[in-house]
């Protein structure tokens, strides 16, 4: 640019205006070039910021690139003037990773917005270079470590929220030096020490929250001169000793929350006039004592007021409800509080209310009628441990969306409202422990939002209605200790009805436990005891596979205990006392690894006791009555089995001597008689053998199986799977079932081999068949299937290459000799199989999976699936001594084929 010289111009003056120009134009090039490195500067801080977030599941941070200007970045605010980043907002992205120290770096920022994020480690000490910030939000994290002193040199601050993450150590005094701080939130951490008092200082302060923390000793009086507060509160921490009385004088407060310390001291008289803005006053959980001051009533705005779990006394100010139009909550449970009930009878001026807690405390006399006018937003009733008397009223009913109605140990009389059929949304009920009488409404089991029923110790009667079936939600119900009669229908467990506790002891309760219990899969409790119920347990209870408890005592089951029983892997309690059970103890209960206590006392039972498992801690079990049981561990003090069989002996002896001499005398004659007769007549007689096969059908293989479940699986093949069951019309016979399947090509015709080669063959070293079963089954398919005698062992190639995890974990190891004997076993099977038998039968598919070791590790040969009977000439003259099959590729993976099969 060119400037005119005037040639009357002073040429001082124009040296001076050169050298002021050239000082400008310097001046302006050193603030471009400070401002440029300060660009770079904020640049190279933003990039180790990214680098230090390892994960960015909203790729939030993509636009953080050299593509454009970190200006433009995606949660970057630059200032105009001279482009520094002022604000750094990352909120609620769910990054996941650490805070750069980087951050320091960037000298102009004002606001740091990182709450809602899985931010982890410790603020860096260089976060206090950040003079010019305002706000700090770090919470909702999981940030550690003690706050850096270095934070308070950031004199700026207005905002400081670091709730809900893991920092440690003390409050910083140094807090107290911040004199522009506004709001200051700590809440939810792992603070220690006292509060300091310093931050008495804070003369700006508005809200304060130190809640949720472990914060101890005495409240400081220099608090209370934080006049301006609007939020004040400590709730849930060790905090002790009277709670300054200079508190009630801030009348700006319309937050106090002292939940959950050890506070002491009396409510002031005039707390409502001192504090009449006041809209949430929670004290629950301390030490208050004194009576509730009527003044109260002047905080006309209160929408919770909490005062349970103290030591209040006197009677609840009659008038409370009607000045008190907003109140939501209110809380008086837990104290001292005295008989009068007419304070209710105000509450139908609070149109809002929802929640009233008056539990544990010393009211009495009748409920008054008027609780019906209460709110119809009522949504929680507690008022049980009092002493409230007379009938439930009806009116209760107009509370239609009452959520949760709790009035248990009162002395409650009368029947159970029918009104109560009119809920729309109630999930608990619980009227246990008064004196209730008649029978349950059964329009309450229409309320399919219920999960909880608890009628324990009433008077009620009647039977159980068939309408509980229905009952979808419900998982908790108790009608212990009552006086309902009938029988349990299988109705009620057949339908959606899936508790998980469901105790109807002490009851009147008759004939038999249906089947259809094993329908509660959910169950973990299930308490029938001392009621009349007879018959045998179902074997279906085996299907409770998540039942923890389990109580029948003091009834007159009979029969066997089911070896269903140890399908139940998670049992812990078990009590089958006093009936009339006989048998064995089945031994499969010492498998169950969970179960710590069993009571089999006063029953019939026989035989040897279990030692392993909990039956190995004499402590855990009860068998007292059983006087036929033997051995078991010493602790016990039983009998051996040996000298019990003598004993019995004896005892025999004794009862049949005289039977046995007269029944000695009586052959005699006849022998003489007919001495001559059977002498001519003396041949030898060959008994015929019986192999008339059992009868079973689909139904009795689905439940024998528990419906083919994966947990009674033990193998597979190439045409079906192996089920372990439980043969409960045969004596509870262990069976293993292979069932077929007919979608497989061959399937059908395995069928025929197996059955067809183990027709008229018996060998103690060939898999026993049972039975089969040749049916439709519920889906109207057809259904075969082959059951045999199981094999506890497994089979051999398990015991050589264990590939499951329980088997990793408990090794499974063969002895030289008991290898040896596996193989003269299987060699002598072999032999029978080709040279002893009419028709010869070659099994063509010999391998360690199709070797069934028996609980004496003796070797038995099944899968007979691909085996081949070899005719001659004679028998079928169409083979021509060849072999007939019915599978043309003989053999599976593992088995090495012989050679060419034939005679």
């Amino acid at each position: 640019m060119e400037f005119p010289i005037s040639p009357k111009a002073n040429p001082d003056l124009l040296f001076s205006a050169a050298i002021i120009i050239i000082i400008i134009s310097f001046t302006s090039q050193l603030a471009c070039a400070a401002s440029n490195r300060g660009n770079e500067t904020d640049h190279l801080a933003l990039i180790e910021i990214k680098r230090r977030i390892s994960a960015d599941p909203h790729g939030f941070l993509n636009s953080w690139n050299q593509s454009i200007h970190h200006c433009h970045w995606q949660g970057i605010t630059c200032s105009a003037r001279n482009q520094r980043v002022t604000i750094l907002n990352l909120r609620g992205q769910s990054l996941f990773g650490s805070i750069s120290p980087y951050l320091g770096n960037l000298s102009f920022l004002k606001s740091i917005e990182f709450q809602e994020n899985r931010l982890y480690g410790e603020i860096s000490p260089e976060i206090g270079r950040l003079l010019r910030l305002r706000h700090l939000n770090l919470s909702e994290s999981t940030l550690t470590g003690p706050v850096p002193v270095n934070l308070t040199q950031c004199s700026e601050l207005v905002n400081i929220s670091l709730r809900n993450n893991d920092f440690t150590g003390q409050i910083l005094k140094e807090f107290g030096s911040l004199k522009k701080l506004v709001f200051l939130n700590l809440g939810g951490n792992n603070f220690t020490g006292n509060i300091p008092s310093s931050l008495g200082n804070l003369s700006l302060l508005n809200y304060f929250s130190l809640g949720d923390n472990n914060l101890e000793g005495h409240l400081s009086e220099e608090l209370a001169k934080l006049i301006n507060l609007s939020v004040f509160s400590v709730s849930i921490n060790f905090l002790s000793g009277t709670f300054p009385p200079a508190f009630f004088n801030i009348s700006t407060l319309t937050i106090i929350s002292l939940t959950l310390n050890s506070f002491e001291g009396n409510l002031p008289d005039d707390i409502g006039f001192k504090m009449p803005n006041m809209q949430v006053f929670y004290v629950c959980g301390n030490k208050f004592s004194g009576t509730i001051p009527n003044s109260i009533t002047n905080a006309t705005g209160l929408t919770i007021l909490c005062l349970s779990s103290n030591k209040l006394q006197g009677n609840v100010p009659k008038n409370l409800g009607n000045y008190l139009p907003n109140l939501q909550t209110l809380a008086i449970g837990g104290n001292l509080l005295g008989k009068d009930l007419s304070f209710i009878s105000s509450l139908k001026n609070c149109s809002r209310l929802q929640v009233l807690h008056m539990n544990d405390n010393n009211f009495e006399g009748d409920l008054p009628r008027s609780i019906g006018n209460l709110s119809s937003s009522m949504q929680q009733l507690m008022m049980e441990w009092n002493k409230i008397s007379g009938e439930i009223p009806s009116e209760l009913g107009n509370l239609r969306n009452l959520y949760s109605i709790t009035m248990q140990v009162n002395s409650f009389s009368g029947p159970v409202p029918s009104t109560f059929g009119g809920f729309q949304s109630l999930g608990r009920l619980n009227l246990a422990k008064n004196q209730l009488s008649g029978s349950i409404p059964s329009s309450i089991y229409n309320i399919t939002s219920l999960y909880l029923v608890n009628l324990q110790q009433n008077f009620l009667e009647g039977i159980i209605s068939l309408s509980l079936g229905t009952c979808k939600n419900l998982r908790v119900l108790d009608l212990s200790h009552n006086e309902f009669t009938g029988n349990m229908d299988g109705t009620i467990f057949g339908g959606s009805f899936s508790p998980l506790y469901l105790d109807l002891s002490y009851n009147s309760l008759t004939g038999f436990l249906p089947v259809e219990v094993g329908n509660m899969k959910q169950i973990s409790t299930f308490n029938v005891s001392y009621n009349n119920f007879s018959g045998e347990i179902p074997t279906t209870i085996g299907e409770c596979s998540n039942l923890e408890y389990l109580n029948m005592e003091g009834n007159s089951f009979r029969g066997s205990i089911p070896r269903t029983l140890a399908f139940i892997k998670g049992i812990q309690y078990l009590d089958l006392s006093q009936n009339q059970l006989i048998g064995k103890i089945p031994r499969d209960l010492e498998r169950l690894l969970f179960l710590k206590y069993v009571n089999l006392s006063f029953n019939d039972l026989e035989g040897e006791v279990p030692s392993s498992g909990v039956f190995g801690n004499a402590s855990l079990i009860s068998l007292e009555g059983n006087n036929k049981l033997c051995g078991g561990i010493v602790d016990l003090g039983m009998d051996s089995c040996i000298v019990q069989k003598k004993k019995n002996r004896k005892s025999l002896i004794i009862i049949l001597l005289p039977v046995i001499l007269t029944t000695i005398i009586s052959s005699a004659l006849i022998l003489l008689v007919y001495q001559r007769r059977l002498r001519r007549k003396r041949q030898l007689i060959v008994p015929e053998r019986n192999d008339k096969l059992i009868s079973v059908s689909f139904r009795e293989l689905h439940r024998a199986t528990g419906g083919f479940s994966q947990e009674n699986l033990i193998g597979s093949g190439a045409f079906g799977f192996v089920y372990k069951g439980v043969l409960d019309q045969h004596g509870d016979r262990l069976v293993a079932v292979k069932v077929l399947d007919l979608q497989k090509n061959g399937a059908s015709r395995s069928f025929k081999a197996e059955c067809r080669a183990l027709r008229n063959i018996r060998h103690r070293n060939l898999v026993s068949i049972i039975t089969y079963c040749s049916s439709i089954d519920e889906k109207g398919q057809e259904f075969k299937a082959l059951v045999y005698e199981f094999m506890p062992n497994g089979s051999l190639d398990r015991w050589l290459h264990p590939i499951q995890a329980h088997e990793i974990e408990s090794p499974k190891n063969l002895s030289l000799v008991q290898r040896l004997n596996i193989a003269i076993d299987v060699a002598i099977a072999i032999d029978y199989m080709h040279n002893q038998t009419q028709v010869p039968i070659v099994h063509c598919d010999l391998k360690p999976s199709n070797i069934l070791l028996d609980g004496d590790l003796t070797a038995h040969i099944g899968d007979f699936g691909l085996a081949r009977l070899l005719l001659t000439s004679i028998e079928n003259s169409s083979s021509q001594g060849m072999s007939s099959s019915t599978i043309l590729i003989k053999g599976s993976i593992g088995y090495v084929a012989p050679g060419k099969v034939s005679l």
